[in-house]
C-alpha cells in the first residue's frame, strides 16, 4: 500500500491535469450541448415570435373589420329617423303605434344588415322607456336592469365614442352566465347633443373567439385585455373574466406605437414569449403569449443529444490520457520542485539544481526569470499610473484662467465701491473656497458635497458678476453626498451651460442632478438652452466629436473638454465609466456622467 501511495505521489501533475482535461473535455461538451440547445430554442422562439407577429396582424386585421361593421350599424342607427321616433316619442294611437312599431322593426333590420357577416344581437333602449331588440334570447338581459346597467352609465358619460364592455351578468340556457363582448353607442341629435337613446350591439365571447381561434394551439395562447386589465376573452376559458393587472403592465406599452411589441416575461407560472398590440377602435389590448418551455421542447431531441455527446467525451478523454501521460513524465522532478513553494505571491522562485534534466532546468530558468520580469513590470505599471494620475491632476489645476480672477476681483471692486460690503464679502468668501478647493487641495476625490459645494460658489461668482438671468436647481440624493468623485468633473459643464448654452435665450435654468442607479453612482447637468446644431445623442468615445468649447476670457478653466474628462474617468475606472451627451437643437443639452460608488479615495 505505501509503495503505491508513493507511485501515485509522484505521478499526482499527471493525476491533476488528467483530472483537469476530464472536467474541461466534459464541460466543454456540456456547455457546448448547452449552448446548442439554447441556441435552438432562440432560433425556433424568435422565429415563431416573428411569425405570430403577423398572425397578431391578420388578428387585428378581422376586428377591425367588425369595427367597421359595428360603426356602420352604430351610424344608420344615429341617421335613422324612425329610430329616434320610436325611442323618444310618446304614446299615440294603437295604429299610430304599430305603424311606429312597425317602421322599426324594418330599420332595425337594416341596421343588423350591417352586421349580418357576424352572429350578434342588436338592442336599442330610448329615454321614453321602449327598446327593441332583434333577438332577446341572443342577449338576456331585462329592460329594466339595462337602464341603471353599468354599461349604459359608460355609454353616457362618453356619448360620442363607440365603446366595447365585458359583460359576463347574463344568464344563458341553464341560468348560467355566458360572457359577452359589448359595443355601445349613445344615439343623440349631433346638433344640439340630445341624447334619446343607446344602441347595444353584443356578440358572444365563443363568437368572438373565432377571430383569433384558428391560430391559437398548445403552448400559443391568445388573451384580449380592456384597459382595467380584465381578460374579456382567451383561447384559455379559465382566464376570462379574470384581472391581470401583472399581464396589463407588459402589454401597455403597445399603444405607444402601431406596431407589434415583444417581450420575454413570467406570467400566469410560464416563461413566455409575451408579443402585444393596442386596437384602438376597442380600447383593447391584443396579447399572444407563447410557452417557451414547450415551444423548445419540440426542437430538441435530448436522448439523441446525450447518446452523441457521450460518444464524443469517451473519445476525448481516452486521446487525453495518452497525450497528458506522455507529456507529464519529463516534469516529475520540475513539479516536485515547485510543490514545495507557497503559491500565493509573485515571489515563487523555483530553485535550480544540476540534479533535474535539461528540459526541467530551462523551464525552471524561464519560470524564475519571467517572475522578475513581471514584479518589475508591475512595479513600473503602478509608478507610472500614479505619476500619470498625479500629472493629470496637476495640469487641471494649473488651468485656471487669469481673467476670470481679474473679473471677478473688479467685481469686488464694484461692490465695494457702491457700498455693498456683504456682497462683497460673500463673493471673496466663495472665490477663496473655490481657489482652495481646486489649487491647494491636492486631493485627486472629493466628496459629491465638496464638488457641489465648490459650483455652488461659482455659481455665486457668476451671479454677482453677470447677474441671475441663468438660474441652477440642484437636486442631489441625501444618500449619495458621502461617495467620492473626481474632482473638476461637473464643473466644465456648468461653464459651458453658462457661456455656450444661452446665446440666443436670454434666461433659462440649469439643473445638476446626483444619483446611484444599478449601483453606479450618475451626475447629469441639463439646461434647456439652445442646444447644439448637430443634435442627437453624443458619446465621448466617439471619434472626431467634441462639445463646442470655444475659448471664452469669462471661464474658470480653459482647455478643460468634454474628451478631457472622459479620457479621466476612463483612465480611472475603465471604460464602463463615461460620458454621454444628448442635445437638441432649441429643447437644450444634457450630460449624464456615470461613476462608480466609491466611498474611499482612490
Amino acid at each position: 500500500m505505501r509503495a503505491y501511495w508513493s507511485r501515485f505521489h509522484a505521478q499526482r501533475l499527471f493525476v491533476k491535469l488528467f483530472f483537469v482535461m476530464v472536467v474541461a473535455t466534459v464541460t466543454v461538451c456540456v456547455v457546448t450541448s448547452l449552448v446548442t440547445i439554447r441556441m435552438s430554442e432562440r432560433l425556433f422562439t424568435e422565429t415563431f415570435g416573428i411569425t405570430n407577429s403577423k398572425v397578431l396582424n391578420q388578428i387585428r386585421t378581422g376586428m377591425e373589420s367588425f369595427n367597421d361593421s359595428v360603426v356602420n350599424a352604430a351610424s344608420h342607427a344615429s341617421l335613422n329617423g324612425t329610430i329616434k321616433a320610436y325611442l323618444s316619442g310618446g304614446e299615440g294611437s294603437a295604429i299610430r303605434m304599430a305603424e311606429t312599431y312597425f317602421g322599426m322593426n324594418q330599420q332595425m333590420k337594416q341596421t343588423k344588415s350591417n352586421v349580418d357577416a357576424y352572429n350578434v344581437g342588436v338592442t336599442a333602449v330610448g329615454i321614453n322607456g321602449r327598446n327593441y331588440s332583434t333577438d332577446r334570447n341572443y342577449w338576456p338581459v331585462p329592460e329594466r336592469r339595462l337602464l341603471k346597467h353599468p354599461l349604459a352609465q359608460r355609454t353616457e358619460a362618453e356619448p360620442r365614442r363607440l365603446i366595447y364592455q365585458y359583460d359576463s351578468e347574463a344568464a344563458g340556457e341553464g341560468g348560467t352566465y355566458i360572457p359577452y363582448i359589448i359595443a355601445s353607442k349613445a344615439l343623440m341629435e349631433r346638433t344640439s347633443g340630445y341624447i334619446y337613446g343607446t344602441l347595444y350591439i353584443s356578440i358572444r365571447e365563443d363568437e368572438f373567439r373565432r377571430f383569433y381561434g384558428n391560430f391559437t394551439s398548445a403552448g400559443n395562447d391568445v388573451v384580449i385585455l380592456d384597459a382595467e386589465g380584465r381578460i374579456v376573452s382567451s383561447n384559455r376559458e379559465e382566464l376570462i373574466g379574470t384581472v391581470s393587472k401583472p399581464l396589463l403592465g407588459y402589454a401597455r406599452p403597445a399603444a405607444e406605437g402601431d406596431e407589434v411589441s415583444r417581450r420575454n416575461v413570467d406570467v400566469f407560472g410560464r416563461n413566455s414569449i409575451l408579443l402585444s398590440s393596442y386596437i384602438p377602435e376597442y380600447d383593447f389590448y391584443l396579447v399572444n403569449l407563447i410557452d417557451r418551455d414547450y415551444a423548445a421542447g419540440r426542437v430538441v431531441n435530448l436522448r439523441d443529444l446525450v447518446l452523441v455527446g457521450g460518444l464524443i467525451v469517451g473519445a476525448a478523454l481516452l486521446l487525453v490520457f495518452l497525450i497528458t501521460r506522455r507529456q507529464t513524465r519529463s516534469l516529475t522532478v520540475l513539479v516536485r520542485q515547485m510543490s514545495t513553494v507557497t503559491e500565493k505571491n509573485f515571489d515563487n522562485y523555483v530553485r535550480v539544481t544540476g540534479a533535474g534534466g535539461y528540459e526541467v532546468q530551462e523551464l525552471g530558468r524561464a519560470y524564475n526569470y519571467m517572475l522578475d520580469e513581471l514584479n518589475d513590470y508591475i512595479a513600473k505599471l503602478l509608478q507610472t499610473q500614479k505619476e500619470r494620475r498625479n500629472a493629470e491632476l496637476a495640469a487641471l489645476q494649473r488651468q485656471i484662467n487669469p481673467h476670470f480672477l481679474y473679473n471677478t476681483l473688479a467685481s469686488i471692486k464694484i461692490l465695494v465701491q457702491k457700498g455693498d460690503k456683504e456682497a462683497a464679502a460673500e463673493t471673496i468668501n466663495a472665490l477663496i473656497s473655490l481657489l482652495q478647493n481646486t489649487i491647494s487641495n491636492v486631493s485627486e476625490t472629493v466628496t459629491i458635497e465638496q464638488e457641489l459645494e465648490n459650483m455652488h460658489n461659482y455659481v455665486f461668482i457668476n451671479h454677482a458678476r453677470y447677474g441671475d438671468r441663468i438660474r441652477v436647481n440642484v437636486f442631489a440624493s441625501p444618500d449619495c453626498m458621502h461617495y467620492r468623485m473626481p474632482k473638476l468633473i461637473i464643473q466644465p459643464f456648468i461653464e459651458n451651460a453658462f457661456f455656450h448654452a444661452f446665446n440666443e435665450k436670454q434666461s433659462g435654468m440649469i439643473y445638476v442632478l446626483v444619483s446611484q442607479a444599478d449601483g453606479r453612482l450618475v451626475c447629469e447637468v441639463s439646461d434647456n438652452g439652445d442646444g447644439m446644431d448637430d443634435g442627437g445623442e453624443w458619446s465621448a468615445a466617439a471619434d472626431g466629436t467634441a462639445l463646442p468649447n470655444p475659448k471664452s476670457k469669462r471661464q474658470l478653466f480653459t482647455g478643460i473638454g468634454v474628451r478631457n474628462v472622459h479620457n479621466r474617468i476612463t483612465l480611472l475606472y475603465g471604460e464602463e465609466y463615461g460620458i454621454t451627451i444628448d442635445s437638441r437643437k432649441g429643447e437644450g443639452t444634457k450630460v449624464r456622467i456615470t461613476l462608480p460608488l466609491l466611498t474611499e479615495e482612490k
